[in-house]
């Protein structure tokens, strides 16, 4: 059996973080680990609360899986702080890990804060060169511009034609891979006030979007770690890169389509359909 590790915040109620995750990895058919950044109390209202665990505890969690059950691929979302980001940036090149998919976690849909403003550029410096795709949403990559110093102006509204633009701005600025190659980058267009959800996927040798009608629902909480956990699970299961991304594009969607509708506000999605 294929396996995966997910290096992540605890969500409560069950919708975003590690919960999602290992719900997708076990949809995909793949067996999946954690290794527990921070525990949330949060809901489907907001997030009421976060501890944030010890990066030498982070880092005991990573060990134990490495030293005993090897990952095929790792997905990487909320790490709370430069601190953890180093110590996982650490831990993943110490086990030469493949295949790692990183959704730079930053902001929750409610609009917490999930990522200090000071480990923005250690995530940068650190861990972008250690993966081998990058998830940002809207909001995450107008913030990781800013960051690489890209003018994104006053974002009123925005577009599918800027959304390119800033990603192949951000493609071309963010640092290259260890071993020297581009870190691909799938900017998430969920946040685009469209009749489409389109997602665009650079890498070093092609540009692709991927395309989609937007679902009409408020039951979406944790559809970003839901996207880059699936991926995770193709890229285990030996997908290429590409194919990857469109499978689990496709997944969430079906996720979305269930509209479990649990909950009093953003409610999950339904991973188990």
């Amino acid at each position: 059996m294929k396996t995966c590790l997910t290096i992540a915040g605890s969500d409560s109620s069950g919708g975003a973080g590690i919960q999602a995750d290992l719900k997708t990895f076990a949809a995909h058919g793949v067996y999946g680990m954690s290794a527990i950044t921070a525990l949330t109390a949060q809901n489907t209202l907001g997030v009421n609360g976060v501890s944030v665990v010890e990066p030498h505890f982070v880092a005991q969690q990573i060990q134990a899986v490495f030293d005993d059950i090897r990952p095929h691929a790792v997905k990487i979302g909320m790490l709370a702080n430069s601190k953890i980001v180093k110590t996982v940036a650490e831990q993943l090149a110490t086990y030469q890990a493949k295949n790692v998919v990183l959704d730079p976690v930053m902001i929750a849909t409610s609009g917490a804060s999930l990522l200090d403003q000071d480990a923005i550029h250690v995530f940068i410096d650190t861990l972008i060169p250690k993966a081998d795709i990058v998830t940002p949403n809207i909001a995450e990559l107008i913030a990781l511009c800013r960051t690489q110093g890209i003018d994104v102006g006053i974002q009123q509204t925005m577009t599918c034609n800027t959304m390119e633009s800033l990603s192949l701005a951000l493609f071309e600025a963010l640092p290259n891979k260890t071993n020297g190659d581009k870190v691909s980058l799938l900017t998430k267009g969920g946040h685009l006030s469209t009749a489409h959800a389109n997602d665009l996927l650079i890498t070093e040798h092609s540009k692709n979007w991927l395309k989609s009608k937007r679902i009409n629902t408020q039951n979406s909480h944790g559809t970003g770690c839901t996207l880059a956990a699936a991926i995770c699970a193709q890229l285990a299961l030996g997908q290429p890169l590409k194919i990857a991304c469109e499978k689990a594009k496709e997944y969430l969607n079906n996720a979305l389509t269930q509209n479990l509708n649990l909950g009093k506000g953003n409610g999950p999605l339904n991973h188990l359909f």
